[in-house]
């Protein structure tokens, strides 16, 4: 990457404050970040937690022209767009003019909205590069995962660009070939923590029934996830062969695992992920319509 990128984020949501916390962790300027937040609440919070300008208009965190005082004259490389899908429209389009002048490189983190939406809605003819990013909220907590699509007029050093913020909340993050494998991201990691979550919540009810303290069950069933994961993330062995590993002929997890599969746990998993990915694509028609 050939220099630091001015940042400007349209949404100063939780998604946006843990990128931010990691670009200004790892060195990054403040002059060198914007951020827009239509609540006054929230862009105090933000100004005097991080030090860096936040506005009300979409327009003038693009631009630069307003109510700057520490990015006063820096000009805007990149524009995260990290907001709710109900209003992601509106927004674009009342940023247009200053997206369609400046071109920066626009970074879409909103879940279901495609490529050619973005583009229509800033106008087809203005030739702004687009990607999807699908991060995940343990992104929050430095711990995220994500995946990214680029479309064809995103340059090799804005690619760059955006994996150097990606990095900054994501240990785990690939591009994607085809828009499709968006939804496949989001089935897998953007709404996975969920799956997760209602994993550890049964096994700490069932620790409950059994009689463990729930704070005791949570913890155990909590850190049991992490520490399979990394032993996932760090062995030369492949899933089912660690699986195997711990799964003793006629032991207790063997008896675990047999009235698991008994009861369709694994197609129930694979049902859930399969869901989530056909609830992509009919977000994408809908926002199609708008």
């Amino acid at each position: 990457m050939a220099s630091v990128p001015s940042i400007t984020f349209i949404g100063g949501g939780n998604m946006c404050e843990a990128i931010l916390s990691g670009l200004l962790k790892t060195g990054h300027p403040t002059s060198h970040v914007r951020i827009s937040e239509p609540f006054d609440q929230r862009r105090e919070y933000l100004r005097t937690k991080y030090g860096v300008d936040v506005v009300e208009s979409n327009g003038d965190a693009i631009s630069g022209k307003q109510g700057m005082s520490v990015s006063s004259g820096v000009s805007c490389d990149v524009v995260v767009l990290a907001v709710k899908p109900q209003v992601v429209g509106d927004v674009v389009r009342g940023v247009a003019g200053e997206l369609s002048a400046a071109k920066p490189l626009v970074i879409s983190i909103v879940a279901g909205v495609a490529i050619k939406d973005l583009a229509r809605w800033i106008g087809i003819d203005s030739n702004v590069p687009l990607v999807r990013l699908m991060p995940n909220t343990p992104a929050l907590v430095g711990e995220g995962a994500a995946g990214m699509y680029a479309d064809a007029s995103v340059s090799a050093e804005q690619r760059k660009q955006t994996e150097y913020v990606v990095s900054n909340i994501a240990k785990e993050y690939t591009w994607v070939d085809s828009e499709s494998g968006i939804d496949a991201v989001t089935a897998i990691s953007g709404s996975g923590p969920a799956y997760f979550f209602l994993i550890i919540e049964a096994m700490e009810k069932a620790g409950v029934q059994m009689g463990l303290p729930a704070d005791a069950a949570k913890r155990l069933a909590a850190q049991t996830a992490l520490g399979a994961a990394k032993m996932v993330l760090t062995s030369d062995d492949d899933v089912p062969t660690l699986r195997k590993k711990v799964t003793s002929p006629n032991g207790t997890t063997h008896a675990a695992i047999e009235q698991m599969i008994a009861s369709s746990v694994p197609e129930g998993i694979t049902a859930g992920v399969q869901a989530c990915q056909a609830r992509c694509q009919s977000l994408s028609r809908e926002f199609g319509k708008l």
